[in-house]
C-alpha cells in the first residue's frame, strides 16, 4: 500500500461522530437512590406544629382534643399515602417497611403495659414511629441505600417496641401524658407496702363522747357552705418570712376525694388495694383511728380519670356519710367507724355505673342524705332518711349524667337542692324531692363536673369544658311558679373539674388550663395567667377563697400551693411553696384549711401544713 492509499489521522481539533453514550440506570435500592422526603418532613412538621397549638392556645378545647386524636390519624394515612405513592422506593422495599411497622404496632398494643391500649397507639406511638421514621431518612443522607434500608427496619421497629418499656400513669388537665419505666414500682404499690410496713401507723381509738360540729371544723366538701369559701381566718402572707411549717405527710391511696375536718379528726376516702376504705387519720399526726372498708375498686377502660373514690365524706350529728365510686353508700359513726347503715344506689336507682364513677359528696338536708345516682326518669336523684338509711325519695328526670354533686341554697326563702348535669340546672326541694325548677342547657356528649357558683340569691354561674363556657343563670318565683332565664353567656371561662369562688362581683377560677378572674355583671374577662410558659402556670389545680384578705389559696395540679390576691384589677402571685409535689402525682382534690391549719392531698399524697395566723 502505498502512502498516498493511507487514511489519514483527523486533526486533532476534529469532531468524531458516534452512536450516543447512553445514561447509566440506577436500579431502586442501588446506593444513589434518594427518597423524596419533603412530603414526610412536612407532614410531621404539621402535625407536631399543631400539637403545639392545641396545647399553647386551645387548652382543654375541643379544638385541642381534635387536634390531639385526628392529627395523627390524619397525619398517619398520609404518611403511609406518601410512603407508598410517592417515596421513589422500590414496591418490595416500601411493603417491608410499612408491614414491618404494622407487625410492630400490633405487638406493641399487645405487649405493652394494661394502661396503654390504643389511646397510646394513637396519640403517642404513631407519632413517634413517624418522627423517627423520617429523622432517620434525614441523618442517614449521604449513607448507601441498603444500610438506610436496613437502618430503618430497625428504627420503625424500634420506636414502635420502645412504649412496651413504659407505663402510662394518666395524663394532667391538659392531656400531657405522665410516663414511667415500666419495672418502676407503681405508687399505689408503695403505698400498701408504706402500709404494711406501718410506716402509716395506727393509733389506737379511744373512747370519746359523740363527735360535734365547733367552730373552725370543716364539715364536708367545699366547706360548710359547699361554695369553697372561707371566713373568719387570716394568715400570714409573706410564706418566705413565715412559711407554712410541715406536721406530716405520707401516702394515701388512691382516691380524688377531699377532706372533712371535726376538731382533730380528717375524713377520706381511700382505695386499698381491692377495698373502698372511709378512713380517718389523727389529724396532729396524719396516724390511722379507724378505718371502714368495702370490696370494690372502681376502674374504667381508659387511664385519665384513674382508680379509687371520687366522693368526699360528709359528718353530720356525729355521723360520717361516704359514697364509694360503685355506689355504695355508708353511714358510719365518726367516732368509731362503726357501721350504722348501707345503700347501694344503683340498687335504689336502677341506675348504670357512670363511665368515671360515682362522684356525688353526700349532702345533709331536712334530714335526708342526697346524691345523685342518674337512674331513669324520677331517679336521677336519690335520698335517704339520715338516721335510718331509708329510701325517703327519688327525683330528676332520667338520662342525666354528672359528676357533680347536689348543693343547697336558699332562693326567694325557700330552700333547695341544685344540681349540675348534662341536661343543665335542676332544683328539687329537700323535703319530699319535688322539682321546683329547671334550667335546660344540654352540653350533649360532654359531661359536666363543675359545681354550681351561686351568686348572690338568686343566680347560678353553669360553667362547662372544652371551651364550651359559662352562663349566668337568673331564678326567681312568679306568679305562675319558678323561672330560670339566662343572664348572659361567655366563653370567657371554661371551668371543667376545677370549681369557680364567688367574691365582691366577681368570679375566679380555671378556664381551661389557666387561671382567670371574669365580671359577674357581664361576664366579660378580667385577666388571666398564661400557663407554665410564663411562670405563673397551675395547671389544672383548685381553689379556696380566703374571704377575709382577698386571698385565693390555690393548689397547683402538679403539687404546689400559691396565694394570689383576688383583685379584678390585676392578677398578682404573693407566695408558693412545694407542698406535695411528687413524680406521678396530680393534685385534683380540693384543699382544706381548718383550725390553722392547711390540709391538701393528690391522688397518692397527703400532707398537713400549719399556718401562721394573725391576730383576729
Amino acid at each position: 500500500m502505498n502512502e498516498s492509499s493511507s487514511p489519514s489521522p483527523p486533526p486533532s481539533d476534529a469532531i468524531v461522530a458516534g452512536p450516543p453514550t447512553p445514561p447509566v440506570a440506577h436500579a431502586p435500592g442501588s446506593p444513589d437512590t434518594r427518597v423524596r422526603l419533603w412530603p414526610a418532613v412536612l407532614i410531621v412538621v404539621v402535625q407536631w406544629v399543631a400539637v403545639f397549638i392545641g396545647f399553647r392556645y386551645f387548652q382543654g378545647t375541643m379544638v385541642q382534643l381534635m387536634l390531639m386524636f385526628l392529627g395523627p390519624t390524619l397525619g398517619t394515612l398520609l404518611f403511609v399515602a406518601w410512603w407508598y405513592f410517592a417515596s421513589r422506593v422500590s414496591r418490595g422495599q416500601r411493603w417491608n417497611v410499612l408491614g414491618g411497622a404494622v407487625v410492630a404496632a400490633i405487638a406493641m398494643y399487645f405487649l405493652s403495659d394494661a394502661t396503654f391500649g390504643g389511646f397510646g397507639l394513637v396519640l403517642y406511638a404513631l407519632p413517634a414511629a413517624m418522627t423517627a421514621w423520617t429523622l432517620w431518612l434525614l441523618i442517614s443522607y449521604a449513607l448507601p441505600w441498603r444500610i438506610r434500608y436496613v437502618g430503618l427496619c430497625m428504627v420503625v421497629v424500634l420506636a414502635f417496641e420502645l412504649f412496651t418499656l413504659v407505663r402510662l400513669n394518666g395524663v394532667y388537665g391538659n392531656f400531657m401524658p405522665i410516663f414511667s419505666w415500666r419495672w418502676r414500682v407503681k405508687e399505689e404499690d408503695r403505698f400498701l407496702a408504706d402500709r404494711q410496713a406501718d410506716k402509716i401507723g395506727v393509733l389506737p381509738v379511744a373512747e370519746s363522747p359523740p363527735l360535734r360540729w365547733q367552730p373552725g371544723d370543716w364539715p364536708g366538701f367545699r366547706g360548710p357552705d359547699r361554695d369553697g369559701k372561707l371566713t373568719g381566718v387570716r394568715i400570714a402572707t409573706d410564706w418566705d418570712v413565715h412559711p407554712p411549717k410541715l406536721l406530716w405527710k405520707h401516702r394515701v391511696g388512691n382516691a380524688w376525694s377531699s377532706f372533712a375536718v371535726i376538731g382533730k379528726r380528717l375524713f377520706t376516702q381511700e382505695q386499698n388495694d381491692k377495698f373502698e376504705s372511709v378512713i380517718c387519720y389523727d389529724a396532729d399526726t396524719g396516724k390511722i383511728l379507724w378505718e371502714h372498708q368495702d370490696e370494690g375498686r372502681f376502674i374504667n377502660d381508659e387511664t385519665v380519670a384513674g382508680i379509687g373514690p371520687r366522693a368526699t365524706p360528709t359528718f353530720y350529728k356525729s355521723k360520717i356519710y361516704a359514697l364509694g365510686a360503685k355506689g355504695l353508700l355508708n353511714c358510719l359513726d365518726a367516732g368509731s367507724g362503726i357501721k350504722q347503715w348501707t345503700r347501694d344506689i344503683k340498687i335504689d336507682s336502677e341506675a348504670k355505673e357512670p363511665r368515671w364513677g360515682y362522684a356525688s359528696s353526700p349532702l345533709i338536708a331536712q334530714g335526708n342524705v342526697i346524691v345523685f345516682a342518674g337512674g331513669p326518669a324520677g331517679k336521677a336523684l336519690v335520698a335517704y332518711n339520715a338516721e335510718t338509711g331509708k329510701l325517703a325519695w327519688t327525683a330528676g328526670a332520667g338520662d342525666q349524667l354528672s359528676y357533680c354533686s347536689p348543693q343547697l341554697a336558699k332562693i326567694d326563702g325557700v330552700e333547695q337542692v341544685v344540681l349540675t348535669s348534662n341536661a343543665g340546672l335542676l332544683a328539687i326541694d329537700p323535703k319530699d324531692g319535688t322539682v321546683l325548677w329547671t334550667f335546660e342547657s344540654s352540653s350533649g356528649d360532654q359531661v359536666r363536673v363543675v359545681q354550681p357558683a351561686q351568686v348572690q340569691d338568686s343566680d347560678f354561674l353553669l360553667g362547662s369544658g372544652f371551651g364550651a363556657g359559662t352562663k349566668r343563670v337568673h331564678v326567681h318565683h312568679a306568679d305562675t311558679g319558678w323561672e330560670a332565664k339566662e343572664v348572659w353567656n361567655k366563653r370567657t371561662i371554661s371551668p371543667y373539674y376545677n370549681d369557680m369562688v364567688v367574691h365582691k362581683g366577681h368570679a375566679y377560677g380555671f378556664d381551661n388550663g389557666f387561671f382567670s378572674c371574669i365580671n359577674l355583671k357581664d361576664g366579660k374577662k378580667k385577666w388571666t395567667t398564661r400557663g407554665d410558659e410564663a411562670g405563673d402556670g397551675y395547671g389544672s389545680g383548685q381553689v379556696l377563697l380566703l374571704a377575709d384578705q382577698d386571698l385565693l389559696l390555690i393548689v397547683c395540679e402538679k403539687g404546689e400551693v400559691a396565694l394570689v390576691e383576688a383583685n379584678p384589677a390585676d392578677y398578682k402571685e404573693l407566695s408558693r411553696f412545694d407542698a406535695i409535689k411528687e413524680p406521678n402525682s396530680k393534685a385534683w382534690n380540693h384543699p382544706v384549711v381548718a383550725h390553722g391549719r392547711l390540709f391538701v392531698r393528690s391522688d397518692h399524697w397527703a400532707a398537713c401544713f400549719q399556718l401562721t395566723e394573725l391576730n383576729k
